[in-house]
């Protein structure tokens, strides 16, 4: 037995951890056999322990594991690993985490444009407190928290919506209905094609269907938008496809159409300077800069680029049921552990 096999087991106290903070069977499963490959892969390649191993030698699992793997699997098992060295640096059994270089090397395929204006968080939600119209909080509120396109949000239907609270006067659809606080995105809606009953202004541009937890703050907000929002011609008919996001200026209670997101969002972008008539993607903060937010920030924070894509609606087949049988535990608890505020 080499010399190294008699130190402390630091997978086994990673595992314990994440049990003590109420991970669940699972995912705890899904820790403790991807870090045990890994233990194994250090020991026969290189005769070390997790705590010893370099930078270079993560690089190492990680091509190893693009031989067998897609690259989206390839990317949740790097996030394990990186929370998993995050812990170690945390108590004090490795001076670094070595996961942070390579996961900065690894190839970014989602929403990566260096060239966008930088709008810090602090800054976000200086901005959205200046947003008071309830329509308009609900529109921008609702872009920043799920990353979801302005047709997408244009397409959203109450039924699509599930709420734990008394303001919830509809039945969810299936998908939802025992998923409290939750957001169902669709991909059947295509622009210009019937859907529900009627003909839809946009399309929903997504591989899968998704499900998008509500927070407390995004609920505040639908909340007091549902409270002054108008009765609307498909309730007169009892028709399925009741709009959730509808007008309350021109075209009164009518959908919202993608144009009247972009005239809204830039609204407040110019009062803020941050939109100029002519100025390009790099400059200007729209409804799709909001994704793009949503996704480096949220990306940062939980380290996990495979949940960050399901919920952008961006997963591949490969990984989506991973995502969808576990919803609850997986998905639902890592957004609400690592979503950002835009509340000041």
């Amino acid at each position: 037995m080499t010399e190294h096999k008699q130190q402390p087991n630091t997978v086994e106290y990673f595992l314990q951890d994440i049990e003590h903070h109420g991970r669940n069977e699972r995912t705890a499963a899904a820790y403790e056999r991807v870090l045990s490959e890994y233990e194994t892969f250090l020991d026969e390649r290189f005769d070390k322990t997790p705590p010893a191993a370099s930078y270079r030698d993560c690089m190492a699992w990680v091509h190893d594991l693009r031989a067998t793997h897609s690259e989206s699997t390839v990317a949740t098992y790097a996030s394990y690993l990186n929370r998993f060295y995050s812990y170690l640096e945390r108590v004090g059994h490795t001076e670094e985490n070595p996961m942070t270089v390579v996961l900065e090397e690894m190839t970014e395929s989602i929403e990566s444009n260096p060239t966008r204006r930088d709008v810090t968080l602090s800054e976000m939600r200086s901005f959205v407190a200046a947003v008071r119209h309830p329509l308009h909080r609900a529109i921008v509120t609702t872009l920043l928290k799920t990353g979801i396109r302005a047709g997408e949000l244009c397409n959203l239907d109450l039924i699509d919506l599930n709420l734990a609270h008394e303001a919830q006067t509809w039945q969810p659809r299936a998908h939802i209905a025992g998923r409290p606080d939750s957001l169902f995105i669709a991909t059947e809606h295509t622009y210009g094609r019937e859907s529900g009953g009627e003909r839809r202004t946009a399309s929903n541009k997504r591989k899968r269907e998704t499900v998008i937890p509500v927070d407390e703050e995004l609920k505040t907000a639908l909340v007091r938008w549902l409270a002054v929002r108008p009765d609307t011609p498909q309730r007169a008919t009892g028709a399925a496809s009741e709009p959730l996001f509808v007008s309350t200026a021109d075209n009164w209670g009518q959908r919202l159409t993608p144009n009247v997101v972009h005239h809204v969002v830039e609204r407040y972008a110019r009062e803020r300077g941050w939109y100029r008539t002519g100025g390009g993607a790099a400059e200007n903060v729209t409804p799709h800069y909001f994704r793009h937010f949503f996704t480096t920030h949220l990306r940062d924070r939980t380290g996990d680029r495979g949940i960050v894509q399901y919920l952008r609606g961006d997963v591949a087949s490969d990984v989506i049921d991973t995502y969808t049988h576990n919803w609850g535990d997986r998905v639902r608890e890592t957004y609400l552990e690592h979503i950002y505020s835009v509340a000041e």
